[in-house]
């Protein structure tokens, strides 16, 4: 189980009051879904995501990137037990959608890129980076729980 300073709780809580999901959501999911085109394979049923500008003006991209920020406020909402908020997303991704755990991480990545271009220096400061990045770390963990 991880530990939370108040700080990071505030930090992770603070930004999270700040995120509109649709927006990073979309932007985050384009990004996954371009800078790493290997992921595509689990969206076959999106339609054209032949090239970038197909990618970032596809709705169900869009949609399916907001459902993702989503999720992530059942993290937010249940930071002292993430891996059972997502028991369940661990096991359809491993066993129904056979989603390689790697892709999580690299989703999160994606996310910290466009919350940090979103929000720049002046808000996504070196200390909510921190916690952030801790935060996204743990639900990836408990996203790739069933994998272990």
């Amino acid at each position: 189980m991880v530990e939370w300073t108040d700080a990071e709780r505030s930090a992770i809580t603070t930004l999270w009051s700040q995120i509109d999901v649709a927006e990073i959501g979309a932007q985050a999911l384009s990004r996954l879904l371009i800078v790493y085109p290997w992921t595509q394979r689990h969206f076959s049923t999106f339609g054209n995501l032949s090239n970038s500008a197909a990618i970032i003006g596809n709705a169900k991209v869009a949609q399916h990137g907001k459902t993702v920020m989503g999720g992530l406020e059942a993290a937010v909402k249940n930071m002292d037990n993430i891996k059972k908020a997502y028991a369940a997303l661990s096991v359809m991704h491993s066993e129904k959608l056979h989603v390689d755990p790697d892709n999580f991480r690299a989703l999160a990545e994606c996310i910290s890129v466009v919350v940090a271009a979103k929000f720049g220096p002046s808000v996504f400061t070196p200390g909510f980076q921190e916690a952030w990045q801790k935060f996204l770390a743990v639900v990836v963990s408990a996203l790739g729980r069933q994998y272990h």
